[in-house]
């Protein structure tokens, strides 16, 4: 059944920051003049590759520009993490500093990595520079309203600015905390349930194990988790709704073969049921800056016109509700998605 990543046939477009999306961000304070945009960091004099500590290539380099620009380039960059993190107070960075500028290679916004230092402590932390996309930024807005996650991002014409979302990668952690002796099964797998609930109900694909983070909390005497995507490129895109489901990608499978024998299909349904209820209230909370964005949405290309066919009949199919079949976008087949939130009908 692990057929997601072969139905990802093609490298996603691209699609520009529009004057409304522009317009829209402006009234919620996601749109600010910056001091440095992406195209200009493209500006490299040289590069290394970055390797990890067991010595294999990152496929980052860490990139290097001329002396006399390093300084003005550095001191742009910390005006952008302020503006980030604390409303744009310079005064309150003076004592951080850029200590290295990463390009990942690979990948549709071929982001920059920028690690910021404190130089009193030594402690750091990481912002991302990229070629603003608007899918990416539909699926950032998103996960900041429907999921139980806040995220932090900027946009200024075609760049956009991430913060860092910490935690263990999921590759990470199926390779070495899956066998650990503290390891909560249960809890572990129904953080997974929900996510996946997640994931279809907003139409966000592409959550293979390297996508996404596992963020561990102590909790008393046990630990819970939290899964928290880190792409959205693939934001109201793929044609089939396997992609929106993170069980249906083998890199997961070693997650979901734990809870076999714990897992009933009634306590299945009852962890979905439970993160629908959840997402509603957030889209009642929220309905206002959300039907903005879903109104834009409806209005835009965002996805092949095949993919747009495939994915309303297979959901119209998968929850036996034909109104999907009437939708004409990737952002009305959304809307539709959400609307189902507010039946009683258990799916």
């Amino acid at each position: 059944i692990y057929l997601a990543m072969a139905l990802i046939k093609n490298k996603k477009e691209i699609y520009p920051v529009t004057p409304t999306l522009k317009s829209i961000l402006q009234r919620y304070n996601r749109y600010a003049p910056v001091p440095i945009e992406y195209d200009q960091l493209l500006r490299i004099e040289n590069a290394t590759p970055v390797y990890d500590a067991q010595g294999n290539d990152t496929l980052w380099q860490t990139v290097f520009y001329r002396q006399d620009e390093m300084q003005q380039i550095y001191m742009s960059l910390k005006k952008i993490y302020a503006q980030l993190k604390a409303y744009g107070d310079m005064k309150l960075m003076e004592h951080l500093q850029v200590e290295r500028i990463d390009l990942c290679t690979y990948g549709n916004t071929k982001p920059f990595r920028l690690k910021v230092v404190n130089t009193i402590n030594d402690n750091f932390d990481y912002f991302y520079i990229k070629n603003a996309d608007s899918s990416r930024i539909y699926g950032l807005e998103l996960e900041d309203i429907l999921s139980p996650n806040k995220v932090s991002y900027l946009v200024y014409e075609q760049t956009l600015i991430e913060e860092h979302i910490a935690g263990i990668p999921g590759d990470e952690f199926i390779k070495h905390y899956l066998t650990e002796k503290t390891l909560n099964k249960v809890r572990i797998l129904k953080e997974f349930i929900k996510f996946n609930e997640r994931c279809l109900i907003r139409l966000l694909g592409d959550m293979h194990s390297s996508n996404f983070i596992i963020d561990i909390t102590p909790d008393f005497e046990e630990v819970s988790y939290r899964i928290r995507a880190i792409d959205f490129d693939q934001q109201c895109y793929e044609g089939s709704r396997s992609i929106y489901m993170p069980q249906y990608f083998r890199q997961n499978e070693p997650i979901l073969r734990l809870g076999y024998k714990e897992m009933t299909m009634e306590t299945v349904r009852q962890y979905q049921q439970e993160e629908r209820f959840l997402i509603a209230k957030r889209v009642k909370i929220s309905i206002n800056i959300l039907h903005q964005f879903i109104n834009h949405m409806k209005k835009r290309h965002l996805a092949p016109q095949e993919n747009v066919e495939q994915l309303r009949a297979e959901l119209a199919d998968y929850y036996q509700s034909k109104s999907f079949l009437k939708a004409q976008s990737m952002g009305e087949i959304l809307e539709k998605s959400l609307m189902l939130l507010f039946l009683r009908k258990q799916f």
